[in-house]
């Protein structure tokens, strides 16, 4: 059977198999009740919330853009990417700015969380893999799930939640929609 008859379920523990989760340091935040995590060497920092200005014909999930400093950073509303509704913008809202790997150089991203929690050292051996059904999430999206007294944190695979060609493939299917109606 090739790799690419597989069923998607059985298809994302392969993908999962191939990312080993490792040990580290992880930023810990939370999501619509949730805790998620994120190697923190893709973070590069936080800060608190800013109105993004918007921008046309992008996806629900694309907040608007910062400018961070002379550089315009997009602002992905997290819980929207992930398929859930969006973030209710609260006292404790942030945006975490994350390196995405690019073509020819890192980009930076805002992410809109509900509030950064803690950095945690993970061990591997805390670290279960990504279940194939029952998150609620896409399972490519998730690097592990790490163990805790309370439950799981989710760690997120940052390369592929915001995969650039697809996140830019997503924005031309908007457009496209939108000549349409």
């Amino acid at each position: 059977m090739a790799q690419t008859d597989i069923v998607p379920a059985a298809r994302a523990q392969v993908l999962a198999a191939e990312r080993p989760a490792v040990d580290g340091q992880y930023l810990t935040f939370s999501l619509q009740g949730e805790i998620f995590g994120l190697e923190i060497l893709r973070v590069r920092e936080i800060i608190g919330y800013t109105q993004p200005t918007e921008i046309p014909l992008m996806p629900a999930f694309v907040h608007g853009v910062i400018n961070l400093r002379g550089s315009v950073v997009p602002v992905i509303d997290l819980a929207q990417r992930l398929g859930r509704g969006a973030t209710e913008l609260k006292a404790r809202t942030c945006i975490v700015i994350v390196e995405v790997d690019a073509a020819d150089a890192a980009q930076p991203m805002g992410i809109l969380v509900d509030a950064v929690d803690a950095v945690l050292d993970i061990g591997a051996d805390a670290i279960e893999p990504a279940p194939a059904f029952g998150s609620g999430l896409r399972a490519q999206f998730i690097r592990g799930m790490a163990r805790r007294e309370q439950g799981f944190i989710v760690l997120l695979d940052v390369g592929r939640v915001f995969a650039l060609d697809e996140l830019a493939a997503l924005a031309r299917g908007v457009e496209t929609a939108e000549a349409q109606a």
